[in-house]
């Protein structure tokens, strides 16, 4: 009703436009698409939204050259809901001159968010913001659960939930993204008050609290390892931040 129409062939799909914008479960699904149409790439900019690894995409800029095409990666930051709305945005890298030829038809999708010339930057982003969705939603449902073995319900939990994360990312004394980022900045992990030896002691007795109700103890348990063997390889008397030493080295 809007004027879309379905391509009968990949190859025509591909004639439609300069502009090809790909959004797929991931970059193989774009050579099984295409793979049949590799003759109407030339001179296409394919923009790929799918998921992939950084090196993967880096792998796909090399084969759309090969075929006179030129790719733009992106990781798109919001749900399909969301898309085109205020705060949707979208991590792109590869070349800024072509994105920026296209800036018009991509911002119908959400704000462009550059992050440079490296085909795999943009998927190195999109990747660890997906990391922080993926385990925060993760804990809260686990600890959701926990506390549903005591007969409260998520949406009494809930409120406790919701402040604790705007608190993180606050200013205040519990604003601890603002703080970890200034301690891993300076490569500094003060200890003093919260080390992670003690931090270690506690998450085993989360591990314990899980065991006790009943509950699967895999997830909790593999972040009491992670805290102990930050201890073992000489954290113990520096602060959380700290683990991010371990994940640097590891």
């Amino acid at each position: 009703e809007k004027g879309a129409a379905r391509a009968a062939t990949p190859a025509d799909a591909l004639a439609a436009s300069e502009l090809v914008v790909i959004s797929q479960t991931d970059y193989k699904a774009m050579y099984d698409s295409l793979g049949s149409a590799t003759g109407a790439l030339k001179g296409r900019v394919l923009v790929n939204l799918s998921s992939g690894s950084p090196e993967e995409l880096r792998k796909a800029g090399t084969w759309a050259a090969e075929h006179g095409a030129e790719l733009i990666t992106g990781g798109i930051m919001v749900p399909p809901p969301g898309i085109g709305q205020p705060g949707a945005y979208t991590f792109y890298s590869g070349s800024k001159p072509t994105l920026e030829r296209h800036r018009g038809a991509l911002e119908a999708l959400g704000e462009i968010a550059y992050v440079g010339d490296d085909l795999g930057r943009s998927m190195l982003y999109y990747q660890s913001q997906l990391f922080i969705f993926w385990s925060t939603l993760t804990s809260y449902m686990a600890s959701a659960a926990l506390l549903g073995t005591a007969g409260v319900s998520p949406e009494e939990f809930r409120p406790y939930a919701t402040q604790t994360l705007l608190d993180l990312a606050d200013e205040g004394p519990m604003g601890f993204v603002k703080i970890l980022t200034a301690e891993m900045e300076a490569g500094r992990y003060p200890g003093d008050e919260n080390s992670l030896h003690m931090q270690a002691v506690g998450m085993r007795h989360v591990v314990d609290t899980f065991r006790e109700a009943g509950l699967a103890t895999d997830y909790p348990d593999a972040l009491r390892a992670l805290f102990d063997h930050a201890v073992d390889v000489g954290h113990g008397a520096e602060g959380i931040s700290s683990v991010f030493e371990v994940f640097r080295k590891s």
